[in-house]
């Protein structure tokens, strides 16, 4: 199989104020902001994470902004996110960031260590909860998955290995029309 995954192209999270969202996530992270756009009572505007990972947030001016919550707590009823985790490349960077987060005046934890990566954890001005994590290199579970859950699922037990034929294939027979449809930002890139 494999379908040329890249990685994460962007994650979009949800603010209704897109001013303060920026100044944290470019002025006090430093993440490049390369694209914005928008018109009235919306706009979309991403932060370059590296050279291939995007954070994306639509403001949405009338949003509620989400209930604190910590990262990994379970809660009740509909939900759909627990919490961003954006990884670095060494451990100083990951003392570098709680300093600044700090300095800022915004609540860090203590260095944890998970035993595959060593995290801090924070709240953005939106209340999203970040995570912000180094790989320890022994034991990167990329190169040597470990799968221990105490009560393993069926599935599980299958190995880390996609597994071939559970999904029906597209047919080579049938006709499928490939379009491309005109989206948002189209327009920012036309001469």
């Amino acid at each position: 199989m494999g379908f040329g995954f890249s990685g994460v192209n962007h994650i979009a999270l949800v603010t209704n104020d897109m001013e303060t969202t920026v100044k944290f996530w470019r002025d006090l992270l430093g993440m490049r902001l390369v694209l914005c756009m928008g018109r009235k009572g919306y706009r979309q505007y991403f932060f370059e994470i590296d050279e291939r990972n995007l954070l994306l947030f639509f403001e949405w001016p009338e949003v509620e902004q989400i209930p604190a919550k910590d990262h990994g707590v379970p809660v009740k009823g509909p939900f759909a996110f627990d919490h961003l985790s954006i990884g670095v490349r060494e451990l100083k960077d990951l003392f570098q960031l709680k300093d600044t987060l700090e300095a800022a005046g915004f609540w860090v934890s203590e260095v944890v260590d998970h035993g595959f990566i060593l995290s801090i954890y924070s709240f953005d001005p939106n209340e999203i909860p970040i995570e912000f994590s180094v790989q320890v290199p022994k034991n990167d579970v990329r190169k040597k998955p470990i799968l221990k859950d105490k009560h393993p699922l069926k599935v599980t037990l299958e190995g880390p290995e996609p597994v071939e034929g559970r999904w029906p294939r597209p047919s080579a027979e049938s006709p499928q029309e490939h379009r491309i449809y005109p989206g948002e930002g189209l327009d920012y890139f036309r001469g």
